[in-house]
């Protein structure tokens, strides 16, 4: 069996530049290849800001189904794009519009990502991030634009009413780093993002 000619293929959400990403998989007796990034293929797909800079992969484990973490975002002009992908498990994964002048601002989209599923979640600068986990030890990884800046580290409160994210179960674990984020509040600003070079 030759291999797909594209690896990668993209549908939007109803939030202007978040992405998922369907990866296609090429599977044998042996078990399966699949990609997770390709520059080209990326640029292709318009997914321009997450295919020319890759400053930071992490990997997380998450024990426990019902655990969520999030919502984090970096305050510009550190503000980070990312690719969330599942290696292991099923997650309920939530991005949030944070650009103050967009249509969408403050609105969430979620995405089931799973090993069985082979999708990602091409998330753009200007969005807050989290998950939760839909079963016990999931595994994601994360590509990201920036790296990790302390003081431009920032997050809004998962369970805010303000945004109203239609968690699907009740919380088992939350970190007090992210039970603490306060709500948002008239002051709240949003992020307004420098043009990309």
């Amino acid at each position: 069996m030759s291999p797909p000619t594209t690896w990668l293929e993209s549908r939007a959400t109803r939030l202007a530049g978040l992405r998922v990403i369907e990866r296609s998989v090429r599977e044998d007796a042996r078990g399966f290849f699949s990609r997770l990034f390709c520059t080209d293929e990326f640029k292709a797909l318009g997914l321009q800001e997450h295919a020319t800079s890759i400053a930071q992969i992490n990997h997380s484990h998450t024990r426990r189904r019902g655990a969520v973490r999030g919502m984090h975002f970096q305050r510009p002009p550190h503000a980070e794009a990312k690719v969330v992908t599942c290696l292991r498990g099923e997650v309920f994964d939530v991005a949030v519009d944070l650009r103050r002048h967009s249509p969408t601002y403050l609105h969430w989209h979620a995405e089931v990502l799973s090993a069985a599923n082979h999708r990602s979640l091409a998330i753009p600068r200007g969005f807050a991030h989290g998950f939760q986990a839909l079963t016990d030890d999931c595994e994601l990884v994360y590509l990201h634009s920036q790296p990790y800046v302390p003081a431009a580290d920032d997050g809004l409160s998962p369970s805010d009413p303000a945004l109203a994210v239609a968690w699907p179960l009740p919380f088992t674990d939350l970190s007090a780093r992210d039970a603490g984020f306060a709500p948002i509040s008239a002051s709240f600003a949003g992020l307004t993002l420098e043009p990309l070079p």
